[in-house]
């Protein structure tokens, strides 16, 4: 057994008060807390762990530009390099860095689940991917090879690590930060890129600049989850002192829907944003936990619609409530107002500090000042030792005969290093460097390209000395910087801000009734059709063109003249005729349908006699893609007996029941498309019509419509199959049928014939169909295929943007052997690629 160690006996103990030893190891304790896990950095923005993954990650390569690689690499690479901690715990800080709803500009790209705003957790590390983000790249890592920050050992002293990252922007304002300390936190909203760019310009240019001015451009935060902020009292005591309280509420509007079949429209609330950091899944849960409480009334509905391309969660009420006292009661009872408490406290010179903006910004101008001095202190260094060099290969190459003769002459190369310096008054350096020297180098091109080095590198030591000794120079140099990140990285503030005084505040919480009339309120976006649902309806004709125009004209009597005003390139394709109060369905390639009132359609006046274009009419959903509009209807009296057929160009074909468009009042998609799918073609149909179909190939198929043929489907499904298509092939036609009507087919090439649609047999939708055209070479497709009216009128669309209109009787008729009569002279490279019906 072995023997137990004696320490008392050695006199090595030393007596302390327990209190003096608790409260230094406390402090030792709290500090470490404090500088090296909780509170960020006031230059860079970070805090250690996220300092530490961004620096692991750029010493793995993993920029903008190359692939993205596994996550759980990364934090294996901060965990055995720089953070001795728990994987969890720098996997969470990564996951945070990459949510572009916790950060206003992410610093890093995810490939993953990396959760969501209801909470979701993200995918494990194993599964997810990650790398540098362009901003996080560019705006942290890109000068840190150049001696600008300093150095320390990590943990066990095998590795070095920066202890500030040399960033180019105020990452602590543009993502904010949260961290508890001991005894202290900080809290700091994200801010909008663009604003606080001219923030620091501004303080560049007067630094003596007002607090007001300062506000002027800095006017409050920007969060990434958007939210109203209410008031500007507490924005400017955050500003002013470090701490103040901000009013955050979701966004709210107004919509009227039909729950079901033969109800009549109801008021809903639709919540599109909630505040910074709350839980959607949460909330909605706690509304309708206060609604089966009894303690929220009014309510009959609440269900979440959102999708990828924004938040829609719906909360139905009941007939004849308020749904400002509704709003109100939301307001004041769950998350959809908040407080967020901003407290501006980072480490300043390695201890805690609460500071104002302007003092954050100053801060962050004084590191940048340094940075950049540093960095041209260290391009300066290299360039003058690069020109060094230089100088001594230019001096050889004028003396070649003379360097020749001593390497002949020298025994070794110690000796001929010896004589060179002596003979011809060179540096060690620049001797090993003409030793070195290959014999390419003595050729004239060598030499004319280092006398161009020389000179390149004079004027860059000129310009590196100008911004190291004059400090307007190097801050025109920092200013320019800031501004080309701006011109890169910005974009539109998300937040808005409503500027309303505390006691307004405070009348609107004890207010829990208003009148209808008040519907217009400033911190609510109540949609038009509420406030013009009153306005007498009145009959107008809509008239679309083939360049994406609408024209409401309103009838008065006599016809207008429809081609008034129209670019010589554009024509009239579809007329109809309608009252204001209807609602127009706009259908685009992507399946989607919007709804747009014909009210809402400018009238067409002196200065607009082109009409507006549609696009423009929709929701910002769909001017921000690149989806085409295909169709514009109006639902006809007999919706119930009525369908809508959809094709796409890969051929799914679906049955729709025109009452899933009733009563629309947002965006809905009727169709599943694949990724590289589209809708190209949408008629209306009866039951008992027959369609047909035609591919690019020329084969055209005739189908019966009725339940076994094609059955009607929900707006979720993606359709069957219309026509057996070969590889390469595509529809360019679709065209309801009932006996007699006449076919146009048209190829790329220029050819074209009519025939009978009697003259194809019915057959089964997913045949192969019939070639119902020849080609005349082998290289034609068939580029449309419609149902037209014999003394109708199509103009012909080709690639080169020409448009020729074609009198229908001149196409001559022929049989389905027929290779069709050309009827159009195209130019060379030129193609038909689609015909439109001139109405």
């Amino acid at each position: 057994m072995a023997k137990q160690l004696n320490l008392l006996s050695t006199g090595q103990v030393i007596t302390t008060a327990l209190h003096t030893e608790m409260q230094r190891s406390y402090l030792e304790y709290a500090m470490s807390v404090i500088v090296g896990r909780a509170l960020p950095d006031v230059r860079d923005g970070l805090k250690p762990v996220h300092r530490r993954i961004l620096y692991a990650m750029h010493e793995l390569g993993l920029t903008p530009d190359r692939p993205y690689r596994k996550c759980a690499r990364v934090v294996g690479d901060v965990l055995g390099k720089y953070h001795p901690h728990g994987d969890q715990s720098v996997y969470d800080a990564l996951v945070r860095l990459v949510q572009d709803f916790s950060s206003r500009y992410p610093l890093l790209a995810g490939h993953g689940n990396f959760g969501s705003v209801d909470n979701d957790p993200p995918a494990a590390m194993r599964y997810t991917e990650t790398r540098l983000a362009a901003i996080g790249h560019e705006g942290m890592l890109t000068e840190i090879g150049d001696e600008t920050v300093e150095f320390i050992g990590n943990f066990d002293n095998s590795q070095q690590e920066p202890t500030v990252l040399p960033a180019q922007l105020p990452f602590l304002l543009l993502n904010g930060c949260s961290g508890i300390a001991v005894g202290m936190a900080t809290n700091i909203p994200p801010h909008n890129l663009g604003e606080v760019v001219d923030g620091l310009i501004a303080l560049i240019d007067q630094p003596d600049l007002s607090d007001e001015k300062l506000f002027e451009l800095i006017p409050g935060p920007d969060f990434p989850t958007g939210g109203e902020i209410i008031g500007s009292t507490g924005i400017r005591e955050a500003y002013t002192t470090g701490k103040g309280g901000i009013v955050l509420r979701g966004v709210a509007q107004l919509e009227e829907i039909a729950p079901a079949r033969g109800s009549k429209r109801r008021t809903a609330i639709i919540i599109t944003e909630l505040p910074y950091q709350v839980n959607k899944a949460a909330w909605i849960e706690k509304v309708a936990e206060l609604v089966n409480q009894g303690r929220l009334q009014g309510i009959s509905d609440i269900r979440d619609e959102s999708d990828r391309e924004g938040m829609r969660v719906v909360i139905e009420l009941k007939r004849d409530i308020n749904p400002q006292e509704i709003l109100q009661h939301l307001y004041h009872q769950t998350a959809l107002q908040t407080n967020f408490g901003a407290i501006l406290l980072a480490l300043v010179d390695g201890q805690p500090r609460q500071l104002s903006l302007r003092q954050l910004l100053l801060e962050f101008l004084s590191f940048r000042e340094q940075t950049l001095s540093r960095r041209y202190s260290y391009e300066l260094g290299k360039a003058e030792n690069r020109l060094h060099l230089v100088e001594g290969l230019l001096l050889a190459l004028s003396n070649v005969d003379t360097v020749i003769e001593i390497l002949r002459q020298a025994p070794d190369g110690s000796t001929a290093k010896i004589t060179l310096c002596s003979q011809l008054n060179l540096s060690e350096v620049q001797a090993d460097a003409i030793l070195a020297m290959p014999l390419r180098r003595l050729t004239s091109l060598e030499h004319q390209n280092l006398q161009q080095e020389f000179e390149q590198l004079t004027q860059q030591i000129n310009l590196l000395r100008i911004l190291l000794s004059d400090r307007k120079e190097l801050l025109k140099a920092l200013k320019k910087d800031l501004r080309s990140l701006k011109r890169k990285y910005s974009d539109p503030r998300r937040t808005k801000l409503v500027n309303l005084s505390a006691e307004e505040i405070k009348k609107q919480g004890e207010t829990q009734t208003k009148k209808a009339g008040d519907r217009d309120a400033e911190n609510l976006k109540v949609s038009s059709e509420i406030l013009k649902s009153e306005v007498a309806a009145e009959e107008a004709i809509l008239e679309f063109t083939h360049r994406g125009y609408v024209r409401r004209i309103a009838v008065n009597g006599k016809k207008p003249k429809t081609e008034n005003g129209l670019n010589e390139n554009d024509f009239i394709i579809q007329t109809q005729i309608t009252d204001t109060d209807k609602e127009l369905l706009v259908l685009t390639s992507g399946a989607k349908v919007y709804p747009v009132r014909v009210g809402d359609i400018p009238a067409v006046t002196g200065r607009s006699p082109k009409g507006t274009p549609l696009i423009t009419l929709l929701s910002n959903t769909a001017q921000g893609t690149q989806e085409g509009v295909i169709n514009r209807l109006l639902l006809p009296d007999n919706v119930e007996n009525t369908q809508m057929i959809l094709l796409t160009k890969q051929g799914r074909i679906k049955r729709l029941a025109l009452e899933e468009l009733s009563n629309l009042t947002r965006r809905v998609t009727i169709l599943k498309l694949k990724d590289d799918d589209e809708l190209i073609y949408s008629q209306l149909i009866t039951t008992g019509k027959h369609l047909i179909v035609a591919s690019s190939s020329g084969r055209l198929l005739r189908f019966a419509v009725n339940d076994e043929q094609l059955p009607i489907m929900g707006r979720a499904a993606m359709g069957l199959q219309a026509l057996r298509m070969l590889r390469q092939q595509q529809m360019v036609g679709c065209g309801v049928v009932s006996g007699q009507e006449e076919l146009l087919l048209v190829t790329q090439e220029g050819y074209a014939k009519r025939l009978t649609a009697n003259q194809l047999k019915a057959a089964n939708r997913g045949d192969l169909g019939t070639q119902a055209l020849k080609f005349t070479n082998k290289t034609d497709n068939l580029a449309a295929m419609l149902v037209a009216i014999a003394s109708g009128e199509v103009a012909l669309l080709t690639n080169k943007e020409r448009i020729v209109r074609l009198p229908l009787e001149t196409v001559p008729f022929a049989d389905r052997d027929s290779k069709g009569q050309s009827i159009l002279q195209l130019n060379r490279d030129e193609k038909i690629i689609s015909v439109v019906e001139v109405r």
